[in-house]
């Protein structure tokens, strides 16, 4: 990475990164350019998408001033910052994805019964003046071109102005820092519209390949003394090249390491007769995301416990998909699969109780040791969408066409659980899938990757058959 210039004279802190212009360069470095063609762009897909969710979100806040800011950089060490996303609630209001310019602002001022909605960011700045080259997080030198205003508001169907005329009130909403708008922009999430659905299916698409893309490598995952890192990176090659990122961390947890939930070190080796747990999602430049697991046998085959455990999970997920319907309780769905969780470890003499004591709302829980976790969440701009919704309109609320969710119990036996007989231990399976809710019932939005034991290891086995 180039060393900073003088960014900045405030910027006290890397003294040793800045150099010093000479007046020769000053005198120079705003002529010679050639003159540069504003492109306007055709209004991209998203935008009257995103125009109907302002109309709803403008209606639940008559005559309040809303501002949903896009953030901006987060540092990660001394002056190199985070890759920037923009904040989830921005992202669904604006359209705007991996392309939004850092620390723009949707406001909405009210007009009459409704609201005028304009978008403020940073105008570009002309090659004469000091930020083309000085600032290093937002200069053009130094990290590319951004758009106009003009050809933004196009883009998006957005009025907007330069961020330097924007003027906070003390009667402002701002999501973050009001709680009820903050919700809101939470909650008008809940129901996907058609766009929603259709990048959701895409994020899926890409993330089977990337799922097809791991098997593929198996044998040089398998050669590496740190597997779960080959695994990580052949994903992250398909995320940055047919998407814009992961979702989120990808688990790549093999043997004892698939027991632990959110197992993102992904520094240990992977071996042969044992279970690799892979959960990873693609993330388009949309910022909708996918989020998937399945668990692969390293060798190519279940051994007869692995089976067991395996299919006990997949039977888990399958009454929960089963359950599924518009009209019930989103908490239900994790209700159901934890009764297959718990019939089928009494069943097998793990449980100090009966399957019936186990799921006893006061007393029970026993079977939990072994999967801790929830069966579903909402998926959609963040991997946990909506996870700010009020309680009762998200666990306790009523599943509605339109909605997308996860399916994804597990059992999970770690490598030092003396609870359970050593052949269990350090075997660790989830199946997850990510679901639309229509008005006919679940569809299985990731139904296309296998899931059956059977169908794991045929996977597996083709894999590998093509390669040779």
């Amino acid at each position: 990475m180039s060393d900073t210039t003088d960014t900045t004279a405030a910027d006290d802190t890397n003294t040793n990164r800045r150099q010093p212009f000479p007046q020769g360069f000053l005198d120079t470095i705003g002529t010679g350019w050639a003159e540069r063609a504003d492109e306007i762009p055709d209004p991209r897909e998203a935008a009257p998408y995103a125009a109907a969710r302002r109309q709803a979100l403008s209606a639940r806040f008559p005559g309040q001033r809303l501002v949903i800011p896009a953030g901006g950089f987060a540092q990660r060490s001394n002056d190199t910052d985070f890759p920037f996303r923009a904040h989830s609630a921005f992202a669904h209001l604006t359209g705007w994805g991996a392309d939004a310019v850092p620390d723009s602002l949707l406001v909405f001022e009210p007009d009459g019964d409704a609201h005028a909605a304009t978008l403020f960011l940073r105008d570009r700045a002309t090659r004469d003046m000091p930020e083309f080259y000085r600032d290093a997080s937002i200069g053009e030198f130094w990290v590319g071109p951004r758009p106009s205003l003009d050809a933004v508001a196009h883009d998006l169907g957005i009025a907007t102005k330069d961020l330097g005329e924007f003027a906070a009130t003390d009667r402002d909403l701002v999501v973050g820092r009001h709680d009820e708008l903050t919700s809101a922009v939470s909650e008008l999430r809940l129901e996907k519209d058609d766009f929603e659905v259709r990048q959701l299916q895409l994020a899926v698409d890409v993330t089977a390949k990337g799922f097809d893309d791991i098997v593929r490598e198996l044998p040089r995952i398998i050669a590496h003394e740190r597997g779960e890192r080959i695994v990580e990176g052949v994903f992250h090659l398909r995320a940055r090249s047919d998407g814009n990122w992961e979702g989120y961390d990808t688990i790549a947890a093999s043997g004892p390491h698939a027991c632990y939930l959110h197992w993102t070190r992904n520094d240990g080796a992977v071996v042969p007769g044992d279970l690799m747990l892979v959960d990873a999602g693609v993330e388009l430049d949309s910022l909708y995301t996918a989020d998937i697991t399945r668990t692969i046998p390293v060798s190519g085959t279940f051994t007869p416990i692995q089976r067991t455990v395996y299919e006990a999970v997949r039977e888990a997920a399958d009454a929960a998909f089963a359950a599924a319907r518009p009209g019930m309780k989103f908490r239900d769905l994790h209700d159901t699969a934890m009764r297959v969780i718990a019939a089928r470890t009494a069943e097998w003499g793990l449980l100090p109780v009966t399957a019936e004591e186990a799921l006893d709302a006061d007393k029970g829980g026993q079977q939990r040791r072994y999967m801790v976790h929830g069966t579903s969440h909402h998926l959609g701009l963040d991997v946990h969408d909506c996870a700010q919704a009020r309680r009762e309109m998200y666990y306790d609320g009523v599943v509605t066409p339109g909605m997308v969710f996860t399916i994804e119990p597990g059992l999970y036996f770690q490598i030092d659980d003396e609870t359970v007989p050593a052949e269990y231990r350090g075997i660790g399976v989830r199946i997850e899938d990510d679901i639309l809710m229509t008005a006919d019932g679940p569809v299985n939005l990731s139904a296309a990757l296998p899931r059956t034991a059977d169908e794991i290891e045929a996977w597996v086995s083709g894999a590998q058959s093509s390669r040779g």
